[in-house]
C-alpha cells in the first residue's frame, strides 16, 4: 500500500524533470515514538524505501536529515545526499544509517535545503515529515514566508506524522500553507500513504479568471475590484510591480472576502499590476494594469517652540489608517520618529516637541511602508526652570522647595546623588502639586542634587546642591524585662511618618522585627517584648529605606507560671484551676492531648477569669494536659498531667 501511495511521484517525473526536491526527515528523538508497535522511524524508513523504488532513476532527488547526530544541539541539520540523478542507493544507505537522538530544527532544516537547491535562481521544492514541532526558536510560518517571497518558486510540502496538538499542526500547516504547499496530518502507517499520495499529486489543471478595476487609483488608498475565479481555499487578488514572479506583491486581498472587495494599492506612484493568483501552485490567472497616482498632503505648524511643549498642527492629507505626524530630525529615516500623533484624531491635532532644543521636521507620514508626504521645519528652543531650597537639611526630613518651569505632564522635582544619571533618583514630588512643594531627604548623610526633571527624555532643567546632615535618636529602657510584657520605651528622634520603635533579634537585618509601636504614639511609648527568652534589642527606625538611629540591648527572662489543678477529672465536667502567671491580654488555661504542639485545644478559659478559675473537660476520656497558653507566639509556660474518667452516662 505504502509503494502504490508514491507512484504518483513516479508519474510526475517527466513533467518535473528541471525541478530538484529535497526530502527533509526528522530524525529527532521522539522519532523512536511507536505507532501500533512499530517504531515511528522504522516506519518512516519503508515509506522512503518505497518512494525511491517507484521513482525514475534521472528524477533530481536529495536527503537532508536533522536531530540525527547529538541531543541539544539546534545546529543538528546535515544534507546527507546532495539532489542529483541517481542518488537512489546513496538515499536509501544513508536512511539506514540515522539514529535519533536530538532536538527538532525544522524551520533550519528547510531553508539549508532550499538553500542546498538554489531556490532563488531555481524551481525548487521541499517535502518535509516532522514529529513534532520547532524546538529551536524559529519562527515556522515566518520561515515559509520568507522562503516564498524570495523563492523563484519553492514550495514545501509538511506531513506531520503523529502530530496530535493543534498548536503543533498549526505551526506545520503554516510553514507549508506560507510557501504554497500542502500540510496533511498522519497517523500511523496507512494515514501516511495517503498523505504522501496527496502530496505527490501534480499541479492543478489551469484555470480561467477575470478581474475588473480602475485604471487609475492613488497611492496608498483602496480601489474596488471585482473578480471571477475558482476562488479555491486562500486564492487572492494582489497588487505587485509589473513583470514580478507570482509569489512577490506588494498588497492582497484574499478572494474569500467576495466580489468586489478593497485592495490597497502601493504607497509609491507608478505603474502596476492587478492579480488574480491561485495559492496552489502560485499561477496568475488573470492581471490587470494600473497607475497609481501621488497622493498629495499639507502641514501647517510654528517655526519654532519650546522644548517639551505642546503644538497645535494643521494637515491635510489622505487620512488613510494608521497614518501620523511626527517630529523627528531632519536626517532621521521615515520609520525614525521622536513624537507623533495619529491623523485620525483630526485637524488640528497636538504633537509634543522633543525634550532637547535644535533644528527638526514635521513630517506627515503615510503609515504604508513609512511614505513621507510632507515635511515642516521646527527650530525647537531650550525651556529654563530653577530650584530654590535650603543648602543643608537633617536626614530623612521634608523640606520646602520653590521652582519655576515649564510644569509639563509629569515633571518632578528629585533628589539624587550629584553623579547619577537623570533617570535614577531617591525621592521626587511631581511638579503638578504646585510651588513650593515637599520633597523628603534620603536617609543617609551626604552630599546631595535637587533637580527638575522633564520627564520627556528625564531631561535636567535645573540643579541645586544640598547636603544632608546625619539625624540623631537615643532610646532608654529597662536592660532586662520578663517575656512577653509591655515596657515602658523613652525615645528622642526625628518621629517622622511611620517611623516605629521596634524589638528584634541582634543580628536581624533593619527590616526584620518581632513587636514594634509607632513614635507617634508619643515618648515614652508602650512595646511588647518577644515571648520567647533571650538577648534582643531595641531599636528606633527611621521608616524610611528602615535605618536604624538607635540602639538599645535588653535581655527577655523567662516567665514563672504555676497550675494547680486535679489529677482526675469526670469527663464533661468542669474542675477549679488555680494559676500563677503574667495574665498578659489573652493568655488562657486550656486543656489538650499531651502530644499536641500545635496550639490546638479541646477547651480553654482566659486568664482574665481570676484565678482560680473553671476548666470544662474534654466529652472523651483518656490522659490530658491543662496548660497555661501565653498568648503571643501561642508558647506553653506550663503543663499539668490529668485524666479524664468516664461519666455516669
Amino acid at each position: 500500500m505504502l509503494m502504490a501511495a508514491l507512484l504518483p511521484l513516479a508519474a510526475q517525473a517527466e513533467q518535473a524533470q528541471t525541478e530538484k526536491t529535497i526530502l527533509v526527515l526528522d530524525a529527532s528523538g521522539s522519532m523512536w515514538g511507536q505507532i501500533e508497535g512499530e517504531s515511528k522511524i522504522a516506519i518512516a524508513r519503508s515509506v522512503i524505501d518505497d518512494l525511491l523504488d517507484s521513482m525514475p532513476p534521472e528524477r533530481s532527488l536529495g536527503l537532508s536529515a536533522y536531530g540525527h547526530r547529538e541531543k541539544g544541539n539546534c545546529a543538528d541539520i546535515e544534507l546527507l545526499v546532495p539532489p542529483g540523478p541517481d542518488t537512489r542507493d546513496a538515499i536509501r544507505e544513508a536512511v539506514a544509517r540515522l539514529n535519533p537522538r536530538g532536538k527538532t530544527p525544522l524551520s533550519d532544516a528547510v531553508v539549508a535545503a532550499a538553500e542546498a537547491l538554489k531556490y532563488e535562481e531555481e524551481k525548487a521544492s521541499v517535502i518535509l515529515i516532522s514529529d513534532g514541532r520547532e524546538t529551536c526558536d524559529r519562527d515556522p510560518c515566518e520561515v515559509g514566508r520568507r522562503l516564498d517571497e524570495l523563492g523563484v518558486d519553492f514550495t514545501a510540502h509538511v506531513v506531520g506524522f503523529d502530530v496530535d496538538d493543534s498548536e503543533d499542526q498549526a505551526q506545520l500547516r503554516c510553514l507549508a500553507e506560507n510557501t504554497g504547499g500542502r500540510f496533511f496530518s498522519a497517523g500511523d502507517a496507512g494515514e501516511l500513504s495517503d498523505a504522501l499520495e496527496a502530496v505527490s499529486q501534480p499541479e492543478p489543471e489551469p484555470a480561467e479568471a477575470s478581474l475588473t478595476a480602475p485604471e487609475t487609483g492613488l497611492a496608498g488608498g483602496t480601489v474596488e475590484v471585482e473578480w471571477a475565479g475558482p476562488d479555491e481555499e486562500r486564492d487572492y487578488i494582489a497588487v505587485a510591480y509589473k513583470g514580478e514572479s507570482a509569489n512577490r506583491h506588494i498588497n492582497f486581498t484574499y478572494t474569500e472576502e467576495g466580489s468586489p472587495l478593497e485592495l490597497t494599492l502601493p504607497p509609491e506612484e507608478g505603474e502596476y499590476e492587478l492579480r488574480y493568483i491561485r495559492r496552489q501552485g502560485r499561477q496568475i490567472l488573470a492581471g490587470e494594469t494600473i497607475t497609481v497616482e501621488p497622493v498629495q498632503a499639507t502641514l501647517t505648524a510654528p517655526d519654532t517652540a519650546a522644548a517639551g511643549d505642546d503644538i497645535t498642527v494643521e494637515w491635510e492629507g489622505p487620512d488613510y489608517r494608521r497614518d501620523y505626524i511626527a517630529i523627528t530630525r531632519p536626517d532621521d529615516d521615515p520609520g525614525r520618529h521622536i513624537n507623533f500623533t495619529y491623523t485620525k484624531d483630526g485637524s488640528p491635532l497636538e504633537l509634543k516637541m522633543p525634550a532637547e532644543s535644535g533644528d527638526y521636521e514635521i513630517r506627515y507620514i503615510q503609515r504604508q511602508d513609512r511614505t513621507i508626504l510632507a515635511r515642516h521645519p521646527i527650530t525647537v528652543e531650550p525651556v529654563e526652570a530653577s530650584v530654590s531650597a535650603p543648602d543643608t537639611a537633617a536626614a530623612g526630613d521634608d523640606i520646602t522647595v520653590e521652582w519655576e518651569g515649564p510644569d509639563y505632564r509629569r515633571d518632578y522635582i528629585a533628589i539624587t546623588r550629584p553623579d547619577n544619571d537623570s533617570g535614577k533618583h531617591i525621592n521626587f514630588t511631581y511638579t503638578k502639586d504646585g510651588s513650593p512643594l515637599e520633597l523628603q531627604m534620603p536617609p543617609e548623610a551626604g552630599d546631595y542634587e535637587i533637580r527638575y526633571i522633564q520627564r520627556q527624555d528625564r531631561t535636567i532643567l535645573a540643579r541645586h546642591p544640598i547636603t544632608v546632615e546625619p539625624v540623631e535618636a537615643s532610646l532608654s529602657a529597662p536592660e532586662t524585662a520578663a517575656s512577653g510584657a509591655h515596657i515602658t520605651v523613652d525615645w528622642e528622634g526625628p518621629d517622622y511618618r511611620r517611623d516605629y520603635i521596634a524589638i528584634t533579634r541582634p543580628d536581624n537585618d533593619p527590616g526584620k522585627h518581632i513587636n514594634f509601636t509607632y513614635t507617634k504614639d508619643g515618648s515614652p511609648l508602650e512595646l511588647q517584648m518577644p515571648p520567647d527568652p533571650g538577648d534582643y534589642e531595641i531599636r528606633y527606625i527611621q521608616r524610611q529605606d528602615r535605618t536604624v538611629l538607635a540602639r538599645r540591648a535588653i535581655t527577655v527572662e523567662p516567665v514563672e507560671v504555676s497550675l494547680l489543678a486535679p489529677e482526675t477529672a469526670v469527663a464533661g465536667e468542669n474542675v477549679s484551676v488555680e494559676w500563677q502567671g503574667p495574665d498578659y491580654r489573652r493568655d488562657y488555661i486550656s486543656v489538650a492531648r499531651p502530644g499536641d504542639e500545635s496550639g490546638n485545644h479541646i477547651k480553654f478559659t482566659y486568664t482574665n477569669k481570676g484565678s482560680p478559675l473553671e476548666l470544662e473537660m474534654p466529652s472523651e476520656a483518656g490522659d490530658y494536659e491543662i496548660r497555661y497558653i501565653q498568648r503571643q507566639g501561642r508558647r506553653i509556660l506550663e503543663r499539668k498531667a490529668i485524666t479524664v474518667e468516664p461519666g455516669d452516662g
